[in-house]
């Protein structure tokens, strides 16, 4: 099946915030990967997408998402923007923001966490912190708090893989739905709701189900003009749905 007739098929949108000669801004949904596979290349990404949508075009990879994860990404579309825009995401001269929703709750209400990351021996698709990792640097500050969970502006000031789900594990706050450095797969209803009835003859379908990690705000130069361009994303309506169930089930009080 060609990519497109997935996307249709799957009622996935992918949508182009921004595109010149040089680059393209993506706004990635959840469930998509960024790149293609490891092991299946023919499993539908962003790349095949924007390959196949800017055949005079070769499609260069910036930068990456898990495939859970939504929101902002950047791709260039010649090899001088390929190269200038890998430097700035090496030189730490691109502004990420992601917004992060995690267990638990905070009695500060901003912070740093340097703590250095490795690959985990013999599982090379896990991070672990270890001092023999490479310095990893992500600040983080609370935008609002909900009982037993707090929704997060994080802000990674290196680009170490799984580095934000890992820091913010580390520190005791996983993310709400994190499969593998967490202990949730999905949140539903039931669990935010007092006395909830489920309907005998339905099976509760989850508010969200996949990492609650949005890359909302991006902050580059364009690697032509050398001009300073920012880029935003909304939460997808998922994890807006969760946030607005927890403003109303589960409001955070002080005793």
């Amino acid at each position: 099946m060609k990519t497109d007739d997935y996307i249709k098929k799957q009622k996935i949108a992918l949508q182009i915030l921004f595109e010149d000669d040089s680059l393209i801004v993506v706004d990635k949904p959840a469930h998509l990967l960024a790149i293609p596979d490891h092991w299946d290349k023919e499993l539908p990404n962003v790349w095949h997408i924007l390959q196949e949508k800017s055949s005079q075009h070769k499609i260069f990879v910036v930068h990456r998402l898990d495939a859970e994860t939504s929101g902002l990404m950047i791709y260039a579309k010649n090899p001088e923007a390929h190269r200038l825009l890998c430097q700035d995401f090496e030189k730490h001269e691109v502004q990420k923001i992601y917004f992060a929703l995690v267990d638990g709750n905070f009695k500060e209400l901003a912070g740093k966490i340097e703590l250095p990351l490795m690959e985990k021996p013999n599982s090379p698709s896990k991070m672990i912190i270890s001092s023999r990792g490479k310095t990893a640097v992500t600040n983080w500050k609370v935008l609002e708090q909900f009982r037993g969970y707090s929704l997060l502006e994080v802000s990674p000031k290196t680009g170490r893989m799984h580095q934000i789900r890992v820091h913010l594990k580390g520190i005791g706050h996983p993310l709400a739905i994190d499969a593998k450095y967490g202990e949730s797969q999905a949140i539903f209803l039931s669990q935010l709701k007092p006395k909830y009835v489920a309907k005998s003859d339905d099976i509760e379908k989850p508010l969200m189900d996949r990492l609650t990690l949005h890359a909302g705000k991006l902050t580059i130069l364009h690697p032509t003009t050398r001009k300073e361009i920012q880029f935003e994303s909304e939460l997808p309506k998922d994890f807006r749905s969760l946030i607005r169930n927890l403003r109303k089930f589960r409001p955070f009080l002080l005793y």
